[in-house]
């Protein structure tokens, strides 16, 4: 029986970005698996803020910097701290999880994902806004105007929070997540930022 890995993540999730190098160490490490159909990576949206219009209170913007600097010690992870002078920022996440929901119909659901990431990190963009996920989607080479259409029928049709509710079923609650599905048995995955070993050893014995 193939298993699948499910990796549960928000683009706008900071420890995400933090657990990027370390995640795409871990997926070349599966290939081997992935190649013999023994393991499918199954991304899986979680959604950490719904729409807002509101601009974020002064509070909250010091506490995701603090978040960020945080992450930097920890990991060495790059972020570009213009942002939180510069983006208008709003706790508002919905927006770039449909854009990766759209990407994945072209096959480009991870290339959306690290194109957020770079535009938010580094580049000081906010993925709460359309214009920057219209951005991203013609970097990965995907057409703006159908982009715009699909984005507005993902939301029509509530298909990230349909995705939402199937991650909080399973248990999923925190970003990132990783947990291997066997059937009807789902293992979580202790995550470790810094290196791979402890996590592949977790997922192959899951696997036996």
């Amino acid at each position: 029986m193939a298993a699948t890995l499910i990796y549960c993540y928000d683009p706008m999730c900071s420890w995400c970005w933090g657990f990027h190098p370390t995640w795409t160490k871990l997926q070349q490490s599966l290939q081997g698996l992935m190649d013999a159909n023994q393991l499918t990576i199954q991304p899986m949206l979680g959604g950490l803020a719904v729409d807002s219009d509101v601009p974020m209170p002064d509070e909250m913007k010091a506490k995701l910097e603090g978040t960020w600097h945080h992450i930097q010690s920890a990991l060495g992870t790059e972020f570009n701290f213009d942002f939180w002078r510069t983006a208008s920022p709003r706790r508002s996440t919905y927006p770039a999880c449909r854009a990766c929901y759209v990407a994945r119909n072209s096959g480009l659901e991870e290339e959306m994902y690290h194109a957020i990431q770079k535009a938010y990190y580094l580049n000081a963009q906010n993925p709460s806004n359309l214009d920057t996920l219209m951005d991203c989607a013609n970097q990965i080479g995907i057409n703006t105007e159908g982009f715009t259409k699909a984005m507005q029928h993902v939301k029509d049709k509530q298909l990230i929070e349909q995705e939402i509710q199937q991650a909080r079923q399973l248990g999923l609650n925190s970003f990132p997540s990783l947990a291997v599905l066997v059937g009807d048995k789902l293992t979580p995955i202790p995550l470790d930022y810094h290196e791979t070993t402890s996590m592949l050893h977790a997922i192959k014995k899951a696997l036996s």
